[in-house]
């Protein structure tokens, strides 16, 4: 069969690829070690945006009908500044989903092969099959295939980004390791969030239910706390008001899940019969939580240039627009030292219902975080003015 695109790699980038590409009929091969239903590191949390995706492309209601919480209030916690608020409404949704990855991947998986894709489990794409320095094919095995365009969405440690030498924009080494378990017995009223001098805890509910609770540490504490890493992860929790005792008050069920493997990097998004989406091209500090969403946006721009048949510039350039300011405040929340600037911010904001939404909307990636956090911002929230909870709409000189 001649195919139009290759996905290689059909987790949450791949498999959406597959599926939008195959739904405006694009003749789509998708490849991927894994046989579904299969589980990975995640930190669970589709954004508001990527929710929203979920609900154009008629799979947040099967998401949901799966058994998929929804969020859409949380709770953060900087330093003992508590502030407690709802997202609101944003593209048709105003809560944000925590899915196991062996429910949201197998979903979008299954609709790719729905709408038309062929959808390989176990396929391993060993090497790119080159022609004149363009890509024009995937070997798996003794077999090759061949189509105008390969996707590279095999993630973080992408062979089809390590096989074109795809250039690097920006790049970060690892500041943090990830850690979470599940628990159950232990539900949450509301999404939780709590920022401290040296870590980071994020617990929302999810498939089950069970409660996730995820941390993010400093990357030079990992290997004393490998040591006993399940009571580094409890110490943590028990930093964080009554989470701890709340958690233990249930049962944590499957092993810790843990890595220190959290590059931050962007890639350039095409080339000569290639394109990168999810994290083969962009990929950040979990603790900002802006992968699957990222991932889904990625998956809608390329669709949408490629069924344009307008070249693939225009995709590179909406996905570098969008990482940037997703990747500034990344990069602030990894270094895992809330400042008394955010002390304050928190602080101003508690018993401010437009405010908090506003907060929360920028850790959502809806807002940039220049319209909150702008000094004119800061100083209305800290006199309480009538426009407290207005954001500044003049852009600042420079993007983080």
């Amino acid at each position: 069969m001649a195919y139009d695109v290759i996905v290689v790699g059909t987790r949450v980038a791949g498999a959406a690829t597959a599926l939008l590409l195959a739904r405006r009929g694009v003749r789509v091969l998708a490849l991927d070690r894994a046989r579904f239903p299969s589980d990975t590191i995640s930190t669970h949390q589709v954004q508001l945006p990527g929710a929203a995706c979920l609900r154009r492309w008629g799979l947040l209601e099967p998401l949901l009908a799966a058994g998929t919480p929804a969020t859409g209030e949380v709770r953060v916690d900087v330093d003992g500044e508590v502030l407690v608020g709802a997202f609101g409404e944003h593209d048709g949704v105003d809560a944000l989903v925590s899915p196991r990855r062996t429910v949201l991947d197998t979903l979008l998986v299954d609709d790719a092969r729905a709408a038309g894709a062929e959808v390989r489990d176990g396929g391993r794409a060993d090497e790119l099959i080159f022609d004149g320095g363009r890509v024009v094919g995937v070997r798996c095995g003794s077999s090759a295939e061949r189509a105008p365009l390969v996707v590279g969405a095999d993630g973080k440690h992408s062979m089809v980004a390590a096989a074109v030498d795809a250039p690097t924009y920006r790049e970060r080494p690892a500041q943090t390791f990830a850690t979470y378990g599940y628990w159950a017995g232990a539900p949450l009223e509301r999404g939780e969030m709590y920022l401290r001098q040296g870590f980071a805890v994020a617990s929302f509910p999810t498939n089950d239910g069970l409660t996730i609770a995820f941390l993010s540490a400093p990357l030079d504490a990992f290997a004393a706390a490998r040591r006993d890493l399940e009571q580094h992860y409890l110490d943590r929790l028990d930093e964080c008001g009554d989470l701890g005792a709340r958690l233990r008050a249930g049962t944590r069920v499957e092993r810790l899940r843990t890595t220190p493997d959290l590059p931050n990097r962007v890639r350039a998004g095409y080339g000569p019969g290639w394109a990168l989406v999810g994290d083969a091209g962009v990929v950040l500090d979990p603790v900002s939580a802006q992968g699957i969403s990222n991932a889904f946006r990625d998956a809608e721009l390329l669709a949408d240039a490629i069924v344009a048949g307008r070249g693939l510039q225009p995709y590179a350039r909406r996905r570098d627009r969008a990482v940037r300011p997703v990747y500034g405040m990344t990069q602030r929340l990894a270094e895992l030292a809330p400042s008394g600037r955010d002390r304050r911010l928190a602080q101003a904001t508690a018993g401010r219902p437009a405010a908090s939404s506003r907060l929360l909307r920028v850790f959502a990636g809806v807002d940039p975080a220049w319209r909150l956090l702008s000094p004119g911002t800061l100083a209305r929230l800290a006199l309480g003015g009538p426009s407290a909870g207005k954001a500044i709409h003049s852009r600042p000189r420079r993007a983080a």
